[in-house]
């Protein structure tokens, strides 16, 4: 069993065990069983994490961009060393494959380091002619963090803010506190206090910290409901908010594509994080002839996966992450309608669910579980109607041997990042922004995208100068 700390805050400087009861119990998914009552941050402290943010806000903002990055320099050492504690942490509380949040990992400490190196190069800056234009923090940030993988999560967040000279007000999801609450317990050794702060809570808290009028701008990343509550939050004061909602990916197997390829990638990306993330599978559009074939292909591999405890190394595949987010799923799987085919073995306890193909049936939403519908196509023209044909754009894939031709498909899908024979939970580029279109969120992500969001911008001049 692993060792899980007690569920706690950081506030100006200042660790407290939180005490609000949340109402229900943390579990350990691997086995369904009860580890701890969810707790969140009592009012009070909540507020005490505003107005230190509030107060830090002056004197982080004026430090030199150097004093910064310096600081995130040793914030990404320290958290390096501490990574593969964060990581086992992220793998008991969310059911992930400690092989595939190792991988992830490397954000945690990266985010920092690379958001050093993009203030040295000035990227708050960007002069012309003479005139000055000045990227300047906007005040406190609230960066709101979802369960499926957290640490690196805030951690990209975080960085961004604090690079920008914005102290910060993290609150990450009550249902996997553990790893951001280690990496906070990192940064508060490194940061002045009340630069950066924890809080725990639920929705409630969430919207408490969203309608403060200190915080003066918000990152967040979760469902479509959270998200339209922070844009609700944000309207009146007319302050940025920034969101990524998920959405419901398309991947399209054209007729030319290897059915080995076309079944690797749907299976991984039914499967990554167990199916729990924003820019997993939602419909696999696929030639009509080819559906029994490459239904099967991609059923075969699904069942070889090793489902286990996520902390072993040869787990593959794991369970979700609360029995309730277990039901959740399961009620979307059966609503949906049409032939629904689970594959593998899963073991007989805890938070399991079988990689799930329905046929017969599309699928309007996004269920952010490890099931997807399999939709035919008869033309080229109608696979990239079926791949639109939903509210959200996040992600899209496309499966073929003619890359060209996968390339002219992909650049009529209706999304903001789409992968021509890819399947990596990491984006395309390192440096290239991650869009959201239509309800898959506002505003871009990316390694300089995220900073200079949480700044606005100063124009300086002599009028006439030479």
């Amino acid at each position: 069993m692993i060792a899980l700390p007690g569920t706690a805050d950081l506030v100006d400087g200042d660790w407290a065990r939180c005490t609000e009861d949340l109402g229900f119990d943390l579990e350990n998914p691997a086995t369904g069983e009860p580890v701890a009552r969810a707790l969140g941050s009592s009012a009070a402290r909540v507020e005490a994490a505003l107005a230190a943010a509030d107060r830090a806000a002056a004197s982080w903002g004026g430090t030199s961009v150097e004093e910064r990055a310096a600081l995130l320099d040793a914030a990404a050492e320290a958290l390096r060393r501490r990574v593969g504690d964060i990581t086992a942490l992220e793998s008991f509380a969310t059911g992930v494959p400690i092989g595939q949040t190792s991988g992830l990992g490397l954000i945690v400490h990266g985010a920092f380091a690379l958001a050093a190196g993009r203030l040295r190069a000035g990227l708050l800056r960007a002069d012309r002619d003479g005139v000055e234009v000045h990227h300047l923090p906007w005040g406190p940030a609230l960066c709101l963090v979802p369960w499926n993988a957290p640490a690196p999560m805030a951690a990209h967040k975080a960085a961004s803010a604090l690079a920008a000279g914005c102290p910060v007000v993290l609150k990450v999801s009550e249902y996997a506190p553990y790893g951001t609450q280690l990496l906070a317990e990192v940064l508060g050794e490194v940061l002045p206090p009340g630069v950066f702060q924890l809080v725990m809570g639920d929705a409630r808290t969430g919207a408490r910290l969203a309608e403060d009028p200190r915080i003066r701008v918000v990152s967040f990343t979760g469902g479509l409901a959270g998200g339209r509550a922070v844009a609700a939050a944000c309207a009146s004061a007319l302050r940025p908010a920034q969101l990524e909602l998920g959405g419901n990916n398309p991947l399209v197997v054209l007729p030319d594509a290897a059915t080995d390829a076309a079944a690797t990638a749907a299976a991984e990306l039914l499967t990554s994080l167990n199916g729990q993330w924003c820019r997993a599978l939602g419909r696999l559009i696929v030639p009509r002839p080819r559906l029994p074939e490459l239904v099967a292909a991609v059923g075969e591999r699904l069942a070889a996966l090793r489902a286990g405890d996520p902390l072993d190394p040869e787990t593959a595949y794991g369970p979700l992450v609360h029995s309730v987010h277990l039901r959740r799923v399961r009620a979307a799987t059966e609503e949906a309608g049409g032939h629904a085919t689970a594959y593998g073995d899963m073991p007989a306890k805890g938070n399991y669910l079988a990689p799930t193909l329905i046929t017969g049936a599309d699928l309007a939403d996004e269920i952010f579980g490890p099931v997807a519908a399999v939709v035919p196509y008869d033309t080229e023209e109608e696979a990239v109607r079926l791949a639109n044909a939903t509210p959200y754009g996040l992600e899209g894939y496309v499966v073929g041997a003619d890359t060209e031709r996968a390339l002219a498909v992909a650049r009529q899908v209706r999304a903001g990042e789409v992968k021509v024979n890819g399947s990596s939970v990491m984006s395309l580029h390192l440096f290239t922004p991650r869009p959201a279109w239509g309800l898959s969120g506002l505003v871009d992500e990316g390694t300089a995208e995220t900073i200079r969001f949480f700044t606005g911008t100063r124009v300086v001049g002599v009028e006439g100068a030479p």
